[in-house]
């Protein structure tokens, strides 16, 4: 068919069930085959079977709301994949303020290519860990991009969430004297995912340690309320970049003592093999919590007596030197060092 000199076609592709095509971010039957198929069926309930572009819902109260995308290489790592980071990811931020989250959205931007079995895969990691959060994936988006215009699939998550009551999260109320607590290991889930992207292989299994949070920073609100002055997590750039952020914010020296910090012992001998500093290695299951001095010790058996918490430790404290916004580290022999923020990644696409 030809129109003003042009030949004209209509590139309908056969599906054959095996990867993402194309047709599949059109909009039309293989983009509703997609959502039914798959999406809808995994995450259906009140909202989302309406299958609209938005969702409306009665809320009451101080809510917040968060965004992120996530785009690791690889897809797949030890501890878990962009699926369940995704969702991880999203929730934990909800938490870092205080909130507990209740709904997220849920778009794909996938690639032509992607075997159905890996986006399968994918979906059923979403949905377990939105089970495991206790939230509902009630609106969302699918597009699909040319092959080698995309890396296999990237995802973006927004969550909301109620606030509790007793939370009062600001970085303007951290004194001189508080302490800072981490709930477990550092480092884990940059060495688990750049491990496996560049083949290295050590002799026990390093694992990312993606999870919600959710649930232990509600019940440490519930115990500690406005004790509790800031929580963050430390993901890109790791805790050094957190510390160094708030550091800057106060304009004050935020002190951390090398043997407080937990940290593997394999992944600390992998940072070492690598020549890499596990401070500036992102995390996927930790947060970072600035409590007030006479709570700190008891807030830290609290949160040791919860799973992802076992690991916790007082890592340092809020010093008195204003106008230095910076951090200090004394080493495991009695030195001292600034850790400064890095200008880029140490390791790129990790979450």
């Amino acid at each position: 068919m030809e129109k003003n000199g042009f030949k004209m076609f209509c590139p309908v592709e056969s599906y054959s069930g095996e990867v993402i095509l194309l047709g599949h971010g059109s909009g039309g039957t293989l983009t509703a085959k997609l959502l039914n198929d798959y999406v809808f069926s995994a995450f259906g309930n009140e909202f989302l079977d309406k299958k609209h572009d938005g969702a409306i819902f009665q809320a009451n109260g101080r809510m917040a709301f968060s965004t992120d995308s996530y785009v690791v290489s690889p897809i797949f790592f030890p501890g878990g994949n962009i699926g369940d980071l995704a969702v991880n990811g999203t929730i934990n931020d909800l938490a870092m303020c205080g909130a507990m989250p209740k709904y997220l959205s849920l778009s794909f931007i996938l690639e032509e290519g992607l075997p159905i079995e890996e986006f399968t895969c994918v979906i059923q990691s979403i949905r377990q860990a939105a089970i495991e959060a206790g939230v509902s994936i009630i609106t969302g988006d699918t597009k699909v991009v040319e092959k080698g215009k995309g890396d296999r699939i990237f995802i973006n998550t927004s969550g909301l969430g109620e606030v509790h009551p007793a939370a009062d999260i600001d970085v303007n109320r951290i004194k001189t004297g508080d302490r800072i607590i981490i709930n477990g290991n550092i480092a884990s889930h940059g060495i688990s995912v750049m491990s496996l992207r560049e083949g290295l292989e050590f002799e026990t299994s390093i694992v990312s340690d993606t999870t919600n949070l959710n649930y232990l920073i509600f019940d440490l609100l519930e115990a500690f309320g406005s004790d509790v002055k800031l929580l963050r997590d430390p993901t890109r750039g790791g805790v050094s970049s957190v510390l160094n952020e708030i550091a800057g914010q106060l304009q004050t020296e935020i002190l951390i003592d090398q043997r407080s910090l937990p940290i593997a012992e394999e992944v600390e001998s992998a940072c070492e093999m690598l020549g890499l500093d596990p401070l500036y290695i992102a995390n996927e299951g930790l947060f970072i919590c600035f409590i007030a001095e006479p709570s700190a010790e008891a807030a830290l058996e609290f949160i040791r007596r919860d799973p992802k918490g076992k690991n916790a430790a007082l890592i340092g404290r809020v010093g008195g030197a204003v106008g230095k916004g910076r951090v200090v580290m004394e080493s495991r022999i009695g030195g001292k060092r600034i850790i400064n923020s890095l200008p880029g990644e140490q390791l790129p696409r990790i979450c």
